[in-house]
């Protein structure tokens, strides 16, 4: 009985260095070769497709496009720095809706949040485009944060963090029981140390968001 099958043999044809979005930093990559090989008795025999080409990166192990060594880091750093702002500011949003409702100081102060982490200040109908949207997702902002914070230094972590606090305290009442334990949990979700957490919070009290 033959037994034939299939299996996909991979190498790698280059090593050099390059800007890794993952890792946030530079790191040694591999360029490897992927093509699909019909096997004889679990033998390599004969290709049946094309070669493929992708680029792993030696530190988090991520793969990607080999387009990616024709990106300069310095415009990659850029484009990461925009994507945390927004995601930043997003988490901010989030953060003050976790009680349910939004108030007038609460507004004024994300509207000014934005024009610290956006590279376009947003006014108050694109706000509420933003919160609206929200509500419908029903996301939340621990849930936000778990999603997008992993590429984040822990300088980004901990300016988010600011940005959360701030968009909490502007409530101008008593925090709710619901934002309490949102921001009781940050340190945890953010990967930040104890000192790393207090210092953000003492930080977050310096911005000038009235």
């Amino acid at each position: 009985m033959l037994l034939i099958g299939t299996i996909n043999i991979t190498r790698t044809r280059e090593r050099g260095d390059f800007h890794c979005p993952t890792c946030g930093t530079g790191r040694e990559y591999l360029l490897k070769s992927r093509r699909p090989f019909l096997t004889l008795y679990f033998i390599p025999t004969v290709p049946i497709g094309g070669v493929e080409y992708f680029v792993r990166c030696s530190g988090c192990g991520a793969n990607w496009d080999p387009a990616i060594l024709r990106i300069e880091p310095a415009a990659m750093r850029e484009q990461q720095a925009i994507n945390f702002g927004i995601e930043a500011f997003r988490a901010a949003v989030l953060t003050a809706l976790a009680s349910g409702v939004i108030s007038e100081n609460q507004i004024r102060a994300l509207l000014r949040i934005s024009a610290r982490l956006l590279p376009t200040p947003i006014d108050r109908e694109q706000l509420g485009q933003l919160c609206s949207s929200a509500y419908q997702n029903r996301i939340t902002a621990a849930n936000y944060v778990r999603s997008v914070s992993g590429p984040w230094t822990t300088e980004q972590r901990q300016f988010a963090l600011q940005a959360m606090f701030v968009a909490a305290s502007a409530k101008g009442a008593a925090l709710d029981d619901a934002t309490i334990r949102l921001l009781a949990s940050l340190r945890e979700l953010l990967r930040l140390t104890d000192r790393e957490y207090q210092d953000a919070v003492e930080a977050a009290i310096d911005w000038e968001v009235d």
